[in-house]
């Protein structure tokens, strides 16, 4: 005999079950561990390259077995800038991601070669040219770059070293101050004073401090003579100390008053860029002998720094200012996306790490904001992140079609970035020199020359014009 309620009872428990293990099949996909390489490219790739090739000269530092590299993936390792993965990967994937690291470096040539030919003609949007090889050999990461006088180009190595370039010959000099290199710490920026021909001053930016536990950045001044550095004397120095090895800016530039304009990233610590009682995560103004300038925005603030201009920066390592208008320009590290383009004001607040449009290594959300009343918005930012090293303005009319616009080197992705520009907005962009290797600087010399500096191994381009 038919029994109706006995049949819905059981055609329910059938829908219910098979709801059920529905659920749990779509779960157990869910959360299944994913592929060790799109692991590596999700969330390794932007700092240690697509292929492995940034291994830091394949040293491990905190030991190669698959405990060790486990053990860094899923706590980080804060004194060199490695964030935690613990939270965004399971237990198996951490270790399935470690397995697949140290195999892949294993097989990895010390020195990467470029996969760009360097000696084709190049046809951009708006400008042919072919590059001209003006230093090498004995570079592996030159970091700054600046002209003499008389046409000599000035490069730092990261290691250690100041050349002096004349006539594609390259010249160690002697008399640079000690340098402690340590994750992006090093011997970082160059800089000739506008009234060199009077005083023969360079300035070195440069990390340094008691031990590799206790380091920031410092800036220096010397007269520069015979391929030698002396009375060199330090003349501003970041605090507070610490053991971490990321973020130590640092770009110099000089305005049309002589003042020095210099960047000092927040060394890791997101709450320094807010802390107006330390330097970092700032650009800072000071006189060209480290004097402080007395009109400086927070002169009269209790316990603030007084070299400070502005604030609320991450890792600036781009900084141009633009002779026509007398306004500064910086670019700087976002954290994952978020890279930014700012018009640097008197005094103004930045906003990181309470705005921004990145979010964090692991992929969780920084912060909800993008903007807030008190704070600059940038005039571009990228994401995702190009991992911006410098910054120069196209002002020579050698390069007609590019007049106007801003180049940045990409750390990331290799290759040399145009921000095409309108009305002080970036418009659209070109990708240039893609895959030369990590650019690390641009500059525009006093000739109207453009040159480019790449890594590993380290070279010094000159952007020359083809006429048709």
């Amino acid at each position: 005999m038919y029994n109706k309620k006995k049949y819905l009872l059981v055609f329910t428990a059938t829908i219910l079950l098979l709801i059920s293990y529905s659920f749990v099949k779509t779960n157990q996909v869910e959360t299944s561990p994913r592929n060790a390489r799109a692991l590596y490219l999700q969330y390794c790739a932007s700092c240690h390259g697509e292929n492995l090739d940034r291994f830091a000269a394949r040293k491990w530092v905190y030991g190669n077995s698959v405990k060790d590299v486990s053990s860094t993936l899923k706590n980080g390792r804060p004194a060199i800038g490695m964030p935690e993965f613990g939270k965004a990967m399971t237990d198996d994937e951490i270790q399935a991601l470690a397995v697949y690291t140290i195999e892949k470096v294993a097989q990895v040539p010390a020195v990467v070669p470029s996969t760009f030919d360097v000696k084709h003609i190049i046809h951009s949007l708006d400008l042919t040219f072919r590059l001209e090889e003006v230093a090498s050999g004995k570079l592996k990461i030159p970091w700054g770059m600046a002209f003499l006088p008389n046409g000599d180009m000035l490069v730092t190595e990261k290691a250690g070293q100041l050349y002096q370039v004349s006539k594609g010959v390259m010249t160690a000099i002697e008399g640079v101050p000690n340098v402690v290199v340590r994750g992006q710490g090093g011997l970082l920026e160059v800089a000739v004073h506008p009234q060199f021909k009077k005083n023969n001053f360079i300035y070195l930016a440069y990390a340094e401090g008691e031990n590799a536990n206790a380091l920031n950045t410092s800036i220096g001044r010397g007269e520069l003579r015979n391929g030698k550095i002396t009375n060199f004397k330090r003349i501003m120095q970041a605090m507070p100390a610490t053991s971490s090895g990321v973020h130590f800016g640092c770009r110099i530039v000089f305005d049309k008053n002589g003042y020095l304009f210099f960047s000092i990233g927040e060394r890791g610590k997101k709450e320094n860029a807010q802390d107006l009682t330390n330097h970092c995560g700032k650009i800072h103004r000071i006189k060209d002998d480290g004097s402080i300038p007395a009109d400086n925005p927070f002169v009269n603030t209790p316990n603030a720094i007084k070299s400070i201009w502005s604030y609320g920066h991450r890792n600036p390592q781009g900084l141009y200012y633009d002779k026509k208008t007398d306004v500064i320009w910086e670019n700087e590290h976002g954290p994952k996306g978020g890279d930014e383009l700012n018009i640097i004001k008197k005094g103004a607040n930045y906003g990181w790490p309470v705005i921004s449009f990145g979010i964090n290594y692991d992929g969780t959300v920084l912060t909800p904001d993008t903007a807030k009343v008190g704070m600059e918005a940038p005039k571009h930012y990228w994401i995702p992140s190009i991992g911006p090293s410098s910054l120069t303005k196209v002002t020579s009319s050698r390069y007609p079609g590019w007049e106007g616009d801003f180049l940045s080197g990409s750390l990331s992705f290799e290759y040399l970035e145009r921000s095409i520009m309108k009305n002080n907005r970036v418009i659209s962009s070109e990708k240039l020199l893609h895959k030369i290797g990590r650019v690390r600087n641009v500059v525009q010399a006093p000739d109207g020359y453009i040159y480019v500096a790449v890594e590993n191994p380290g070279k010094v381009y000159k952007i020359v014009p083809v006429t048709k």
